[in-house]
């Protein structure tokens, strides 16, 4: 992360996943990073020296007790989410038809995926270092992108990362105005060797199917190239903008 101050404070929330987890991993060994806070609606485990706390992204006041927690420290350079669901089980699945679909699973993939991350840009934007280079980034996906969708199904989770881009879009452009440095994006990091896509990995090839610490150094590396006339857009793991 070279294009961020020198000792730059980083916050990862979604710790207890597989691509939060690895964000963790490689900012904390990171020499630039001088200090990593770890967020999970989980517990987590984590070494003695960095900074865990909870977050549910269905309740906002976890997401407000944790922003005036952070206010007490340095300004935030780097804020990741890494979040999001696409199934639970029984309850909750991706949708192959409009026959499928009910509407309590709608409104818990909109909230999780798309107002969640949202009222994390809203407590922890104001955090952020005025006088450099600082970054919001939100997993979003490609199969939220509009204009890609070729094939349909995934109603729920379709719908809600293209809410989130457009909400990203919408924050980016007021942050912008606040501070003209912010980089505020959404992220697509490809298919993920994690639980999340663990049921639909059958079709994906060897080559396009990757692990989690792989993804994250990738979408590390992407989120330090961009600069403030990238700010509102979607960005794949190999720096490709996707379109919305």
């Amino acid at each position: 992360m070279q294009s961020l101050v020198d000792g730059a404070r980083a916050v990862v929330i979604g710790a207890s996943g597989g691509i939060g987890g690895a964000f963790v991993q490689a900012l904390a060994t990171n020499p630039r990073i001088a200090s990593v806070d770890a967020f999970a609606r989980r517990p987590i485990e984590a070494p003695s020296d960095l900074s865990v706390g909870a977050i549910d992204l269905t309740d906002e006041g976890t997401i407000a007790a944790a922003a005036e927690r952070l206010a007490g420290g340095p300004p935030l350079d780097l804020v990741v989410v890494a979040t999001g669901v696409l199934h639970d089980g029984a309850a909750l699945a991706p949708e192959k038809t409009w026959r499928h679909l009910e509407a309590p699973n709608l409104l818990h993939a909109y909230a999780v995926n798309a107002v969640g991350p949202l009222l994390v840009a809203k407590h922890l934007l104001p955090l952020l270092r005025r006088d450099h280079k600082t970054v919001f980034a939100a997993m979003s996906a490609r199969v939220g992108s509009i204009e890609d969708n070729r094939i349909g199904g995934w109603y729920a989770y379709r719908g809600a990362k293209a809410a989130l881009n457009q909400f990203l879009r919408t924050a980016a452009i007021e942050l912008a105005r606040r501070w003209p440095e912010a980089v505020c994006v959404g992220l697509h990091p490809g298919t993920v060797n994690t639980a999340l896509s663990a049921p639909f990995q059958s079709g994906v090839g060897e080559d396009k199917l990757f692990d989690a610490a792989f993804a994250a150094e990738r979408l590390l590396e992407v989120l330090d190239r961009l600069g403030a006339d990238d700010t509102g857009r979607l960005f794949a793991w190999d720096g490709e903008r996707v379109p919305f």
